[in-house]
């Protein structure tokens, strides 16, 4: 294959002001203090260059911390109330959507722009990729097949992208990315792909999002071994694309979401809400769905945050007096508490349950096991009306679940439909969650800058948009 031309670097453009200072962006995500410890090539760059705590916003989650990062705004402006939400215009929960046009507000890129036209941007995995209005794209995105396959792939833009990465460094390994089978390969690739980009197209503004300790902090638990040892991997991993950076001469910023805490008890919060009599199922082929349009309430649950949407206003005392006593609540927010952290939106539930530090939310409705839906067993964030971290892991009570996963693996690799059925319906092996606010900065996101001096007390989630484009040399 014919290599991209490189293009000549320009020390000013046409106005003759100094070109912008290049960046990478790292969204290094569960990254705390205490993890950086295990981090010898990240934590020597705040050494030699600044670090300091990472305010995040409510909810602590994916969507909602980029989003506010991106534009530096709250979810109460941006409309990323969570890593999805109950889209009442079409009656239906839909989590992990991907088009830049649910984010309201001016993006960094556009800022940066006005600034300096011309300015070019690489977004390598960070959320709400689709339609933005980006130089370079690539975001995980599966081939659905017409027969109902599903297959590893990812979405580029400029479209020939897709093919110059996969020819050099495989089928972006989506099974790696998030299931029982999410490990460092995902983020190997991711870190590669950001390297090749940035040396064939450098972009003016490069982010990259890595998401390695997502899995085993959540699975095992943030003090577990291995959770240590996922951290000294990452950072493995990340050291190359690191000296690139310094050889290019870009500024390194390196940040997290959220921390994951130690979470060991889940909250059945729509189960509540079934045997209150306020959430609805229906029933096909034996295995029962959320009716989210007959509901009076339910909850969309995203780690330890869940938004409840309450159909009809009389139904809101009865929706606060099921969850009142159901263990593992922390707090029930009304239209008050949820101006009160800026997650006011139309978006948002009429009321939002944050989990107690150690609890976290599951999306489960049903009651009865024996009618749960197919899709319960399955890796299948885009059916689940809720995010399902259980997801991670195959299940431990079933002695067949290791002969499933080769049998479908073997029909997948035949061109054949397939079923991978080996999630588990107990959520107790779940040692690691987020979404609260962090109790002390020690729990909770950082941020590392490779500049001295640039980074001199903690920052607001809201202001790193005005801090990068600071350290660009555009305000």
């Amino acid at each position: 294959m014919t290599q991209p031309q490189v293009p000549t670097p320009q020390p000013e453009h046409a106005g003759g002001r100094p070109r912008p200072t290049p960046l990478l962006v790292l969204d290094v995500v569960g990254l705390t203090p205490r993890l950086l410890d295990h981090m010898p090539h990240l934590k020597a760059l705040g050494q030699s260059g600044s670090r300091a705590p990472l305010g995040t916003v409510l909810p602590a989650v994916t969507c909602a911390a980029q989003s506010t990062f991106l534009t530096g705004t709250h979810p109460c402006e941006h409309g990323i109330v969570g890593n999805g939400w109950y889209f009442r215009e079409l009656g239906d929960v839909l989590l992990w959507r991907q088009h830049n046009g649910l984010v309201s507000g001016d993006k960094l890129w556009d800022a940066a722009r006005r600034a300096h036209p011309g300015y070019t941007v690489a977004n390598i995995c960070w959320w709400y990729a689709m339609g933005a209005d980006t130089d370079i794209t690539v975001t995980p995105r599966p081939v659905y097949y017409a027969d109902g396959r599903k297959e590893p792939d990812c979405y580029t833009r400029p479209p020939a992208l897709h093919d110059e990465l996969t020819e050099k460094f495989g089928t972006f390994p989506l099974f790696h990315f998030w299931g029982p089978g999410a490990d460092l390969v995902s983020s190997r690739w991711i870190t590669d792909a950001t390297r090749h980009i940035n040396r064939t197209r450098r972009p003016d503004l490069t982010l990259c999002y890595l998401p390695h300790l997502d899995y085993d902090l959540q699975r095992f638990g943030p003090d577990d071994p291995r959770s240590l040892q996922a951290a000294a991997d990452l950072d493995a991993a990340m050291a190359p694309l690191l000296d690139d950076a310094k050889a290019e001469g870009r500024t390194v910023v390196a940040l997290s979401e959220y921390g994951i805490t130690r979470a060991d008890r889940p909250v059945d919060i729509n189960r509540a809400l079934r045997r209150a009599g306020l959430l609805d199922v229906h029933t096909q082929d034996g295995m029962e769905y959320l009716d989210p349009m007959a509901s009076r309430a339910f909850a969309v649950a995203d780690h330890q945050i869940a938004h409840v949407y309450v159909r009809r206003p009389e139904d809101l005392e009865a929706t606060k007096a099921a969850l009142a006593g159901l263990p593992g609540i922390e707090q029930l927010l009304d239209d008050e508490g949820k101006k009160t952290h800026h997650l006011d939106h139309p978006r948002s539930g009429e009321l939002v349950a944050v989990a107690e530090p150690d609890a976290w939310f599951t999306y489960y409705y049903w009651l009865d096991d024996a009618r749960a839906p197919d899709f319960a067993r399955l890796v299948e964030i885009h059916r689940k009306p809720g995010y399902d971290p259980v997801e991670l892991f195959m299940d431990p009570l079933d002695p067949y679940v290791k002969v499933k996963a080769a049998t479908a693996l073997a029909r997948k690799k035949l061109g054949m439909r397939y079923r991978m059925a080996v999630v588990p319906l107990d959520p107790s092996p779940l040692r690691g969650s987020h979404g609260r606010l962090p109790l002390s900065d020690d729990e909770g996101p950082l941020i590392i800058c490779s500049t001295p001096h640039a980074i001199t007390g903690r920052v607001a989630a809201t202001d790193v948009k005005s801090l990068l484009l600071d350290l660009a040399g555009l305000t």
